[in-house]
């Protein structure tokens, strides 16, 4: 703030970017992620001299996704600001001129541009009311360059209290008995929990109604945790059995996407029943006609659902056919990955990587995940025990993610569960996409573990000797295969540039020596770049991914 010559009958003046600042304060917002520059970085300082945590960023996409994670883990979803060009220039060719709210707009739940510094603390509480309620979603608001260093009357500004916390929805009475109707009449059900379940805090609810009604159930990655992962009723081991045959299905904040193949056949039974629960209506029905919907907050439906089964219980029983059938699944599935892990060969390969990791992970560490293999393989055989404790590419499969997400989960860990680990596993190439992050996580000493699995390429690559061979007959540009990167190449190297540590590691003996130090060292960050076998792939699937390629 600017103060005055309070001698010469002037008011108290006070900038644009400090009204900004501290109408965020009074929503309660305790991070920033940004990049500084002409005309923000005002904003940044006036935020960081209210107590809000600034963290800079090498690139404007990882601290947006530094952002939404931590959304995701505090339940205070992302509010993007952005400067844009003076308005005396409008229509002038102004610097980085471009229509910024209306892009905004088709991918946000509030685009606006205060009128006026006066406008700005109810603009930021709308922004950050509209983020929170019902379907949680990010905001933009635009901030012209002119208005971050304007002075103005320090009485004309208005402050707006904190917004309360999102309204609890429940579902219509009449809906939650049909839906325990349809359960209680199921041959073959199963409960899939989903991000939604998650974020709403439902994991005591689905807890209990999955351990009283003795129902099957199947994570979606990031709804990995609510349930742990190791629970007898958990069958995530045979997720295609489990899908395919199931007759009634119900979904916790899960949505028929493609993450669930749409909900239609092969995958799923033609006339398979869906009972639906979202905060969200639009959602509901999307690609399939659900038997059930029951709109309403994750958690509290859940309980309306106990209630049904509090009155008149209900088990469905655990030695019937259809558990009998996903427990011999779930045999031969675990049996032929540890088939793969137990392979001595050099390269390793994925499941070797896999679950010579998981023996040493904290029980209560975030694990960040990206990647093709690396994610989807890493998924099915590392252990989540508790909700929210897993963060990966999501909807979008958005490359890039991982190191901007772990910032994030250790971030948070340091103010809420100081010595909690955080686990950053990245593909090769998936890295690349931010690799500069390290710096960031250097400069702010935070100790994550980065693991690199690292096959030279996108999905597969090839070995240093054929690289060499391969070029004798021409440039790269000419021959080298579009999915090949660089053999070898020494990622641990740009973390011991800006003084972590580093391990380049080639058998699992390396391993599980490097992991144990890193996950010692709890002073500063590692990145471990684990050599695989280029050809590496997931053991044989029942169905092709979604996108066909004859790759």
């Amino acid at each position: 703030m600017s103060g005055s010559n309070l001698g010469d009958g002037s008011e108290e003046q006070v900038s644009g970017a400090a009204v900004l600042a501290r109408a965020l304060k009074a929503q309660d917002v305790q991070y920033m992620f940004g990049i500084v520059g002409i005309p923000v970085t005002e904003i940044a300082v006036a935020a960081q001299q209210l107590g809000i945590r600034y963290v800079g960023m090498r690139n404007e996409q990882a601290a947006c996704y530094a952002a939404s994670a931590v959304g995701y883990l505090t339940g205070r979803p992302l509010i993007v600001i952005g400067g844009s060009s003076e308005r005396c220039q409008e229509t002038m060719g102004a610097f980085q001129e471009f229509p910024q709210v209306e892009a905004c707009r088709l991918y946000s739940k509030f685009s606006v541009r205060p009128s006026s510094i006066e406008a700005i603390p109810s603009i930021i509480e709308k922004a950050v009311r509209s983020s929170i309620y019902g379907r949680p979603g990010a905001c933009y608001i635009d901030i012209p360059a002119d208005f971050v260093n304007l002075q103005v009357n320090v009485n004309s500004i208005k402050y707006v209290e904190c917004c309360m916390p999102p309204p609890i929805s429940m579902a219509e009475t009449s809906a939650v008995q049909k839906a325990a109707s349809v359960l209680r009449n199921a041959k073959q059900p199963l409960l899939i929990i989903g991000k939604g379940a998650a974020y709403a805090h439902a994991e005591e609810g689905i807890r209990k109604l999955v351990e009283q009604c003795k129902l099957p159930f199947l994570p979606t990655p990031m709804g990995k945790g609510v349930i742990p992962d190791n629970h007898p009723n958990c069958v995530a081991a045979a997720r295609s059995r489990a899908l395919q045959f199931a007759d009634v299905i119900v979904l916790f904040g899960a949505r028929l996407n493609w993450i669930l193949h749409f909900g239609l056949p092969p995958r799923y039974q033609p006339d398979v029943k869906f009972i639906q629960i979202d905060i969200c209506a639009e959602e509901l029905g999307n690609n399939v006609r659900p038997a059930v919907t029951l709109l309403g907050d994750i958690n509290a439906v859940t309980k309306q659902l106990l209630e049904q089964f509090d009155k008149i219980p209900w088990q469905y029983p655990p030695e019937s056919k259809w558990w009998n059938t996903l427990r011999e699944k779930m045999k031969s599935n675990e049996a032929a990955s540890k088939e793969l892990a137990s392979k001595k060969s050099l390269p390793m390969n994925y499941y070797t990587v896999f679950y010579h990791v998981q023996e040493q992970l904290p029980r209560d560490c975030m694990v960040v995940s990206e990647g093709a293999n690396t994610m989807d393989i890493g998924r099915t055989v590392l252990q989540n025990y508790l909700p929210r404790h897993r963060l990966d590419a999501g909807t979008f499969g958005t490359m890039g993610v991982g190191l901007g997400f772990a910032i994030a989960a250790a971030i948070v860990a340091k103010d809420r569960n100081p010595g909690q680990r955080v686990i950053c596993v990245e593909g090769d190439s998936a890295f690349g996409f931010s690799g500069m992050e390290v710096e960031t996580i250097c400069r702010y000493n935070l100790p994550i573990v980065l693991l690199v699995v690292n096959n030279n390429g996108i999905y597969q690559g090839i070995d240093t000797d054929s690289w060499k061979e391969m070029l004798k007959f021409g440039d790269a540009t000419a021959m080298a295969p579009p999915m090949c990167l660089l053999p070898n190449a020494h990622y641990e190297q740009v973390m011991t540039a800006f003084g972590g540590n580093g391990y380049f590691v080639q058998t699992p003996g390396e391993l599980q020596e490097s992991l144990r130090k890193s996950l010692a060292d709890t002073t500063k960050p590692s990145l471990i770049n684990i050599m695989i076998e280029p050809q590496s792939m997931r053991k044989a699937q029942d169905f092709h991914w979604l996108t066909r390629s004859n790759m």
